[in-house]
């Protein structure tokens, strides 16, 4: 059991949770296993039907930095990050959904980086494991600075390694749209502190793939990223569809060059 240390940035961070009884402890301990150890872990549980509940709640007797929060209904992750972001009381706050996994010096050599640089928004590298943890040979490298210009063009900050400076810019709430709202948040917190986001090429983070996941839609990432533009910066016909294509362009030509093969 361990208390928030003074002089010491809290970071919060937040968990939605939904049916992840597989994966809830293995995430729960890799923030436990953190270097820096003054975090608050803020598991929103959105009306789960598995064990799921029950494991962080009995993780979170032994440890009273994690605290559990249960929603009378279910409302969807972006709900429940918002939920939380709500309740957080953290200096910095960050985001690991309940099947992802950190490694263990991720919050220290971000926090360092952002003292060190006075930045506000930073994220890293990752790298994606399969539904046992292995990893299935693929990197996303961050760039070294994210320029709002850049984000707006796509969304280069994977969410589980996104963090950035409440205390500095404010709590972002998540928009009331069905998808991108990572994406929205991001572009909004390299906006509010008007500089570019720091990235870290180290991988410190893991990204889970389950299978029901690897063949996206097509026809679905047209439509919510047009909707992003449309509905969510509030751009006019004409004008998504210029900002859709220069996205596909950004997807297919520019963003490649920042996926790795690795050794699996």
């Amino acid at each position: 059991m361990k208390k928030p240390i003074k002089n010491v940035p809290l970071v919060s961070i937040i968990t939605p949770l939904y049916n992840a009884e597989k994966y809830i402890i293995a995430t729960l301990k890799s923030v436990q296993a953190q270097t820096h150890t003054n975090w608050e872990q803020l598991v929103v549980n959105d009306c789960s039907t598995d064990n799921s509940l029950q494991l962080a709640e009995e993780l979170a007797k032994k440890d009273t930095r994690i605290k559990v929060i249960t929603l009378s209904r279910n409302s969807g992750a972006a709900q429940s990050r918002n939920k939380a972001t709500e309740l957080a009381t953290g200096d910095y706050i960050a985001f690991l959904d309940a099947d992802d996994l950190w490694h263990p010096e991720k919050l220290e050599k971000q926090l360092k980086l952002m003292q060190e640089h006075h930045a506000a928004v930073s994220y890293t590298s990752y790298t994606h494991i399969n539904e046992e943890g292995n990893a299935l040979g693929k990197r996303i490298k961050a760039l070294p600075k994210l320029t709002y210009q850049k984000q707006h063009s796509n969304n280069y900050v994977g969410n589980l390694t996104g963090m950035y400076k409440a205390a500095e810019i404010g709590k972002i709430i998540a928009p009331n749209i069905r998808k991108r709202q990572d994406w929205a948040v991001w572009l909004e917190a390299i906006k509010k502190s008007n500089r570019p986001a720091l990235g870290i090429q180290e991988d410190l983070a893991y990204y889970r793939i389950h299978e029901s996941s690897m063949s996206s839609n097509k026809l679905n990432l047209v439509k919510y990223n047009f909707k992003f533009y449309k509905e969510y910066l509030g751009y006019s016909w004409i004008k998504s569809a210029f900002y859709l294509l220069r996205f596909f362009y950004e997807y297919f030509f520019v963003r490649t060059t920042w996926v790795e093969k690795t050794a699996s």
